[in-house]
């Protein structure tokens, strides 16, 4: 254990993919993949707590997923009523803090409600922060976030030459948390899938070919491991001149 909380990165996000063909293999509906994927989602976040890892972004719903047809989309509303119920009181007791970044408005009303309930009950919590992406793509929110420097500029708040790039990743919805440093994406696809461009823009890439169900603790302590063998340059020459 003290070799996997040496190497333990900052910032974890991760892409959960696969409920559907892991649900597909077993002759199973898609829903039975999402349910379990749920209860792989708790399984995590207290491993990932335990491990040390500061915080944890979680890739739970895409903007693209609105295009799914609406049985699943309602499924899916239903399991993250279902997570914040179930949740709340063990994750606030653990000490995490959680939040939700994404488009709200298209959610329904009463999955707002809960979400809004959880972020305001572990608000206070200094443990790990987990971040739930519902309704999420990144170039919408590179979009939004540049569209507000733009009317602040257009009103006299701010000189254009003086936007920085801070400037801008604060005002993303992750602002003020820490860029990834790992970016797990599960089920043996190779892409990141609008999934936090312009924050992930240095981090180490790991895919795995389990998917998201069969992603266990022991899988995750695996990939820290394999990270902390990473010499991270950040675009300089390595140690060794590489």
């Amino acid at each position: 254990m003290n070799d996997i909380v040496s190497s333990v990165p900052q910032h974890v996000a991760i892409i959960m993919d696969g409920n559907g063909r892991w649900a597909a293999d077993k002759g199973r509906p898609r829903s039975y993949g999402h349910h379990r994927g749920a209860a792989r989602v708790r399984e995590i976040v207290r491993a990932a707590s335990d491990m040390g890892i500061g915080v944890l972004t979680i890739y739970a719903f895409s903007t693209e997923n609105w295009r799914r047809p609406n049985y699943e989309i309602k499924v899916l509303m239903s399991l993250f009523r279902r997570y914040i119920v179930r949740e709340v009181d063990d994750l606030d007791a653990d000490n995490v803090r959680v939040t939700f970044i994404g488009e709200r408005s298209p959610l329904p009303p009463n999955l707002r409600q809960l979400m809004g309930m959880m972020e305001a009950r572990t608000a206070n919590n200094t443990g790990m922060r987990l971040q739930i992406a519902i309704s999420y793509g990144a170039r919408t929110e590179i979009t939004e976030g540049v569209r507000a420097i733009a009317r602040a500029a257009a009103a006299g708040e701010i000189d254009p030459d003086a936007i920085t790039q801070d400037m801008i990743g604060d005002s993303l919805y992750t602002g003020g948390v820490p860029d990834p440093d790992l970016v797990i994406r599960t089920s043996g696809e190779q892409r990141v899938s609008n999934f936090l461009l312009w924050q992930a823009a240095y981090a180490e890439f790991v895919f795995v070919d389990e998917c998201w169900p069969d992603f266990s603790p022991e899988l995750l302590a695996d990939v820290l491991s394999r990270f902390g063998g990473r010499e991270r340059r950040f675009g300089a020459v390595s140690a060794g001149g590489a």
